[in-house]
């Protein structure tokens, strides 16, 4: 039996057992926490805090659900001397991130030209499993964006210098190191570079329902009524194939290093050593790919609008407020019991929520601290929030990624079987486009959890400050 002790409303505390290194931590509400208990969340936080050289927790949060190895919605620290990294802490989907796109246009501006938009955004933004597009690099310039990243794309004429600077990261990792990668994965990356991929990825153009916090909402060029566009998408199967490479290899020798795994999909090694190190620099290429897949996309998207409305996407003002990555694992500075240490984070299904003032922050962000972008489902409202103290000092600047799966694919297609996903969301005035039938029934509102819920959880955890609610006009899903 799992002991699950409650803190206060929106946070549990998994004590020590045998074989745990630190205790775990949920942020969730009662009800929420039962779901996760039945998904058996919980014995896999209690797994990743069994991992060497773990700190202080092993953390979730409230869109937690079961996932390869680690739960989706984890995350942990690691000493950056004892310490070790586990592909399947990360994910396979490697930066896996969001980026919302302002603009000066009003839901009056789009509401006779949504489905043109949607129509086109269709047309030039391949998606679904293996898409490609039409952009086809060689192997060396391959290379030059797994790199270079984001900045690769501005270089080609795919996006701005203010695009970089609202990319965590600035849209590029510097420890990546191109021969970390493997063949197969160049050859998967190939023509995938401007595609959004499958799944839970999606782009849906919004319009801005709620501000809760105009000051900051100010800073962020956001105002009632706006149209937003939210892109969510990753490093596809290059960023798959890395995962798995790794996971294969260290799969291997992780006894040899005297580890003992809970769960061979936790397969890790230690940071310093060479098989560390080299998946370190291979899943940082990995995200460099993705940080460049978002911003041609983020291109392809303003090119649709101007084509739709006639106008330069200048005059629309359609700017990144910013980018936020998931599945990654950075290496940070943070305060462990007084004292400043170096360490590997690990954010499964999770995202950086860094304070005001924090030096990793664009300019334009220091007196708000970071935009935090969280998506709902196609059929409800996603947030713009803001980074606080209080993660930095609880979850190592860390909060959720999304509403989390209530229901397996498999089950939302049982459910779904017989229905029309997109003639409901009609009905509701939401146009929704996808490959298939399937894929809709797959990503169905009523297969996530309650994003309002999992907003007031981290909300009322401190984790992060609402800002804004966005409610989705279009969508189309991979």
């Amino acid at each position: 039996m799992i002991s699950i002790e409650k803190i206060n409303d929106f946070k549990w505390l998994i004590p020590r057992m045998e074989g745990m290194r630190v205790p775990g931590i949920i942020y969730i509400s009662e009800k929420l926490l039962n779901k996760a208990v039945s998904e058996k969340a919980p014995e896999q936080i209690i797994n990743v805090s069994k991992l060497p050289g773990i700190v202080k927790y092993s953390l979730a949060m409230p869109d937690v659900h079961w996932g390869y190895g680690a739960p989706i919605g984890g995350v942990g620290a690691f000493d950056a001397e004892s310490g070790v990294i586990a592909p399947g802490f990360v994910g396979y989907d490697l930066n896996c991130g969001v980026r919302l796109i302002r603009s000066n246009l009003t839901a009056d501006d789009v509401k006779n030209k949504l489905e043109d938009l949607i129509n086109l955004l269709f047309t030039n933004i391949p998606c679904g499993v293996g898409s490609t597009g039409a952009l086809k690099l060689k192997r060396k310039d391959l290379e030059k964006v797994t790199a270079e990243g984001a900045e690769w794309a501005v270089k080609n004429g795919f996006g701005t210098a203010g695009d970089l600077e609202n990319t965590e990261e600035n849209g590029r990792i510097k420890e990546a190191d191109p021969d970390a990668v493997g063949n197969r994965a160049y050859e998967r990356g190939t023509s995938q570079l401007g595609t959004l991929g499958s799944g839970n990825h999606f782009i849906e153009i919004q319009r801005v329902a709620d501000i809760y916090d105009k000051t900051a909402a100010d800073s962020f060029g956001i105002f009632p009524g706006q149209i937003t566009v939210m892109v969510h998408s990753g490093s596809r199967g290059l960023g798959y194939q890395v995962c798995g490479d790794y996971l294969d290899r260290f799969g291997r020798v992780a006894a040899d290093y005297g580890i003992k795994l809970s769960d061979r999909q936790l397969a890790c090694a230690p940071v310093s050593s060479k098989e560390g190190r080299r998946y370190f620099r291979a899943m940082n290429a990995a995200a460099n790919y993705a940080f460049a897949n978002r911003q041609i996309m983020t291109h392809l998207i303003r090119e649709t609008f101007s084509s739709v409305f006639g106008v330069p996407y200048e005059k629309m003002q359609m700017s990144l407020v910013y980018d936020v990555t998931h599945n990654i694992c950075k290496i940070e500075k943070h305060t462990v019991d007084g004292r400043e240490k170096t360490l590997y984070v690990h954010r499964k299904g999770a995202t950086r929520a860094f304070p005001k003032g924090h030096p990793q922050l664009p300019e334009r962000y220091r007196s708000t601290g970071q935009p935090v972008i969280i998506p709902g489902t196609m059929g409800t409202s996603s947030y713009i929030l803001v980074g606080t103290e209080k993660a930095m000092e609880e979850t190592w600047g860390s909060t959720c990624h999304g509403a989390g799966r209530m229901m397996s694919r498999h089950q939302a297609v049982k459910e779904g079987r017989n229905r029309s996903i997109a003639g409901e969301l009609a009905g509701r005035g939401i146009l929704a486009k996808g490959v298939s039938g399937k894929g809709l029934a797959e990503e169905m509102p009523e297969a996530y959890k309650d994003i309002d819920e999992v907003i007031e959880i981290v909300e009322g955890a401190g984790l992060s400050g609402k800002i804004a609610r966005m409610v989705p006009l279009a969508v189309i899903k991979g």
